[in-house]
């Protein structure tokens, strides 16, 4: 089960972590709907671009920019959040929607919390994969930690001094 759009759906993709002894260009990408690492995809181009059931996940120290020719080929893309604290993935997010003008679904993978999720969707996070150990309605619950927001970001482009009458 995934959150996405503000609801709580069954999930038909699966993601592709590589092992110690894989290499992104000697893994097999199984059939199916799969998220595979960018350095999976990078190496592999040429045999996955055709597979319409591809998407490709970030790591937290890759770069947006390095998918701008081709992101708007996938149905998703995922960052990966690999602990708490490692907040890069937020400016890739951001990058991807603002920059690259992404369209697609965008998912949070990996170590994603209720307390991240309202600011993950503010820089354009449309479907969030929590962490296993929690309970997924307890997270949606964080999507509306917030009525109201006073900064500018992906899912408002007016800061609130713009938004309010006067």
């Amino acid at each position: 089960m995934i959150i996405k759009n503000k609801t709580v759906v069954a999930d038909d993709w699966s993601v592709l972590r590589l092992a110690e002894s894989d290499t992104a260009d000697g893994v097999v990408v199984p059939a199916g709907r799969i998220l595979v690492p960018l350095k999976v995809w990078l190496a592999q181009r040429d045999s996955l671009q055709h597979r319409a059931d591809v998407g490709v996940w970030f790591a937290s120290d890759e770069r947006a920019e390095d998918l701008q020719a081709e992101v708007q080929k996938f149905s998703v893309v995922a960052v990966d959040f690999p602990k708490f604290a490692d907040g890069r993935g937020y400016s890739i997010a951001y990058h991807l929607r603002s920059r690259l003008g992404y369209k697609g679904e965008l998912r949070a993978i990996g170590d994603v919390l209720r307390d991240q999720i309202f600011y993950m969707q503010r820089v354009g996070f449309d479907a969030f994969v929590p962490r296993a150990d929690k309970d997924i309605n307890e997270v949606l619950k964080g999507l509306s930690d917030f009525s109201l927001t006073y900064q500018a970001s992906s899912d408002e482009a007016q800061p609130l001094f713009r938004r309010v009458t006067r």
